[in-house]
């Protein structure tokens, strides 16, 4: 591949000598007065060139502008619902723009003048547009309650692999975001409460004292503080009383920034210890509608997600100051963001969360190109999901939902259309979801299985280490889990990446040896899974053998293996757990 020829990227896993990434500072000020559903924002970019390249063009992220084609972003196409440029400057000079061409996710803008590497370019650009309705990822959730994601003008990420990300976005694949950092002010009417990416810089400035307070207290506990409750929201008493309030958000190192908007919705907040070592804690906060009884347990319900997945898998302290849950429709992820649907089933409400708030390390910890390599995030927070689940309901519970929710309709097939998972995303035309949830995470974890939890955890924090704050593709996660984990994994990782196989094992035959019996087993689906040999002896006892994808290292499509055993068998039945078999009526051998 080019990138690992020109040096940017290296086979020992690690970014190149020549690794580089553009980066940008965004100050963004947007105006939002609900029901009024026109967001009218202005902001500065000032965007580095740090590639060796000399850019005579910028390609322009206009995300929102999914809504105004037909059948790509939910309803029918709406113009208004496109961002409408009403200014843009570059270095001080005025830029031609046309509104009614300027309709997709990507337009590239002419320079002027080249901007050359190592120097920067600064952009000033006003603009507004329409909310969309409908239960999105962005939009309206109900009359005074907005939800704005994408809503900015943006530098699509210029790669060393790629160049200009010009893939367009049509509603269904996510993002992919340079690292940069923001100055985020969100103007809003008095009894407005606004929840956003990034640390909230002026809490005395904007809320009234007693729940300026009621914030500070919750950065140190470990109980829900009410900052703002139904009876509070209904005396109109929590924020300063100007006729508008610009609240303030800083973040840093981040892919993008999203916020939430409402006079109605209750606000919740506690905070959890991440990082043993450094004592640091990370603010949990919730807004929701009162009514909605899942969402009150969200705060507790992010603090054990945090907890957990800073002390077990990933095992990497939660990286950012805070998360906020927002009562929304979109079950999606964003940067110390969630938009999570209302769930009458607590235990769905709580999957779900764990889910969106996994999403944190990819892709916003690892810079992952979602729109290209789904697989790179969608397949860990999957498999981060049963991990947790596990914990929180038991294995039995955790295994019985990623059967049903991630496996089933995959391996039921049919299996003559699979394509590899390391298919772009964007050229996957079968099996997208399956692709990029089920089959990847079965691939993590049967590594895992492999490894062992401990030398899986010090290739994945090898992974990690790697390539945080950057853009990993996933031959730097190959390479790394092999210097990580010491060893040669290319076997394995072009058995699960690059065929177009699934699960289904045959047990033709067992043949009693003098230390027991020697099983032939044929791998007709092809994938190197671990399974268990389930044997059930004349006098009714049972004893399981367990075999890990070591087993298929030499070969994947025919094996024997050897159990040892002085009793005699009745029957033997191979059972891979959550890797479920397309035909378990092959599984079984009974003796004679």
């Amino acid at each position: 591949m080019q990138a690992y020829a020109k040096g940017t990227r290296s086979l020992s896993g690690k970014p190149g000598k020549k690794y580089w990434e553009n980066h940008g500072r965004y100050d963004i000020s947007v105006a939002i007065a609900p029901p009024d559903r026109t967001i009218r924002g202005v902001e500065a970019i000032t965007y580095f060139n740090n590639s060796p390249d000399t850019l005579r063009s910028l390609n322009m992220k206009l995300i929102v502008n999914v809504h105004s084609a037909g059948g790509r972003g939910g309803a029918g196409a709406n113009p208004d619902a496109a961002i409408k440029i009403d200014n843009i400057q570059i270095n001080g000079a005025k830029v031609d723009w046309d509104n009614n061409t300027a309709i997709t996710t990507n337009q590239m803008v002419d320079l002027k003048s080249p901007l050359m590497p190592h120097d920067s370019i600064k952009l000033n650009i006003t603009w507004h547009y329409l909310l969309s309705k409908g239960r999105g990822r962005e939009g309206v959730l109900d009359s005074t309650t907005f939800y704005l994601a994408y809503f900015y003008p943006r530098v699509a990420v210029y790669d060393d692999y790629k160049g200009w990300d010009t893939q367009p976005h049509t509603g269904s694949l996510e993002f992919y975001n340079d690292f940069n950092d923001y100055t985020l002010k969100v103007t809003v009417p008095k009894n407005y409460i606004v929840w956003a990416t990034g640390t909230l810089q002026n809490p005395t400035a904007v809320l009234q004292p007693d729940f300026a307070k009621k914030l500070q207290e919750s950065m140190t506990s470990d109980s829900t503080v009410h900052i703002a409750t139904a009876l509070d929201l209904v005396n109109k008493n929590i924020t300063a009383q100007n006729a508008t309030n610009t609240w303030v958000w800083t973040s840093t190192n981040i892919t993008d920034v999203a916020l939430a908007v409402s006079d109605h919705y209750d606000w919740d907040a506690a905070s959890v210890v991440v990082d043993d070592k450094a004592q640091r804690r990370v603010s949990v906060q919730a807004a929701f509608a009162d009514a909605s009884q899942d969402f009150h347990h969200y705060v507790q319900f992010a603090r054990n997600s945090l907890d957990w997945f800073s002390h077990n898998f990933p095992g990497v302290p939660y990286p950012f100051p805070k998360t906020t849950s927002v009562q929304g429709f979109a079950d999606m992820e964003y940067p110390m963001m969630v938009n999570d649907s209302h769930e009458t089933d607590l235990v769905f409400a709580e999957l779900v969360q764990d889910h969106e708030i996994a999403h944190t390390y990819f892709p916003f910890y690892m810079g992952t190109n979602e729109s290209r390599y789904a697989f790179m995030d969608e397949g860990w927070a999957t498999t981060f999901e049963l991990l947790i689940g596990t914990a929180e309901r038991g294995k039995k519970s955790a295994d019985d939902f990623y059967k049903r929710f991630r496996v089933t309709r995959w391996i039921n097939g049919p299996h003559e259309k699979e394509m590899p998972i390391i298919t772009p995303s964007p050229d996957v035309t079968f099996g997208a979801g399956n692709n990029a949830y089920g089959k990847p995470s079965l691939s993590y974890l049967a590594l895992k299985d492999m490894l062992g939890d401990d030398l899986f955890k010090k290739a994945l924090h090898t992974y990690m280490d790697n390539w945080n704050g950057k853009h990993p593709i996933p031959w730097d996660y190959f390479y790394s889990m092999k210097r990580g984990s010491g060893k040669n994994l290319d076997w394995f990782f072009y058995n699960w990446f690059f065929t177009n196989s699934y699960i289904d094992l045959d047990l033709e035959k067992a043949d009693k040896t003098s230390g027991g019996y020697a099983l032939s087993i044929k791998n007709i689906g092809g994938f190197a899974v671990p399974f268990d040999v389930n044997v059930t002896y004349t006098d009714g006892t049972t004893e399981a053998f367990h075999q890990t994808p070591i087993v298929w290292e030499r070969d994947q499509k025919n094996i024997s293996v050897n159990i040892k055993t002085s009793k005699d068998v009745k029957s033997i039945t191979l059972d891979g757990g959550i890797f479920m078999d397309a035909n378990v009526k092959d599984n079984t051998w009974t003796a004679n």
